[in-house]
């Protein structure tokens, strides 16, 4: 599968998405963002076990380059002996994906909404996140976008996988920040307009090369129910080259 990547976040708050920003972190451009690579990455899972993939699907991706806006990138589907599949962008991201039999694991307890400033104090593991209740619009959302919103009649994983994102920003003011993994659980799948309730809470948090991560577990539900968790890692203050 071929796609041309598109940007689908130059001007949102994070500024690692934006060219003159970006470049001050040693990149050549703003940073499609992670979301939307998974989203191609998902697609490609899709067609190679099906649109059962949306329900019971599970992917472990992580990003080890930058993709950027307008490149024609390439996914490949290299099957594996145990039924899984490797699904990657060379150099750039790479994922494995398999239909699971996992039981969702329980959701974080509840916060109120506050945006706090990042810090060692407000990261540290166990902390709980506030929730939020997001509708899904599909008519305005362009995360996954070469790619319509819509696989097989359903939400595209990116749109999902995109609230992992939306909760974290809620409730921390944050800098230039980098999406560098996730682990995804699928237990059911969503539609246009359903109310989804999003939870998380802080697993881990360390430093590595002079970034700084954090580890956030997500439950996404639908009406009671948990359709997605999300093991979500990303450099919450990146180190700056110049």
């Amino acid at each position: 599968m071929h796609v041309r990547a598109v940007n689908t976040a130059p001007d949102s708050e994070n500024k690692i998405h934006d060219d003159s920003v970006a470049t001050q972190y040693g990149f050549r451009g703003g940073l499609v963002p992670g979301v939307t690579v998974y989203g191609y990455l998902a697609a490609a899972a899709c067609q190679h076990f099906g649109p059962d993939w949306l329900e019971r699907g599970a992917m472990d991706v992580r990003f080890h380059q930058p993709v950027y806006h307008d490149e024609e990138i390439a996914v490949s589907v290299q099957p594996q002996p145990d039924g899984r599949a490797r699904i990657e962008v060379t150099g750039r991201a790479s994922a494995i994906a398999w239909l699971h039999c996992e039981r969702p694991s329980m959701p974080a307890d509840e916060r109120p909404l506050e945006r706090k400033p990042p810090s060692h104090e407000t990261l540290a593991a166990g902390t709980i996140l506030g929730a939020i209740a997001p509708r899904i619009d599909l008519a305005q959302s362009r995360v996954s976008a070469p790619l319509a919103p819509e696989l097989h009649g359903r939400v595209h994983p990116a749109i999902l996988l995109a609230l992992a994102n939306q909760i974290f920003v809620d409730n921390y003011r944050l800098g230039p920040w980098i999406h560098a993994a996730s682990e995804v659980r699928k237990f059911a799948s969503a539609k246009d307009g359903d109310e989804l309730h999003v939870r998380a809470r802080v697993a881990d948090r360390y430093e590595r090369k002079g970034h700084e991560f954090v580890i956030l577990d997500v439950n996404i539900a639908h009406a009671g129910r948990t359709i997605e968790t999300v093991r979500h890692t990303a450099i919450w203050q990146p180190r700056t080259t110049r």
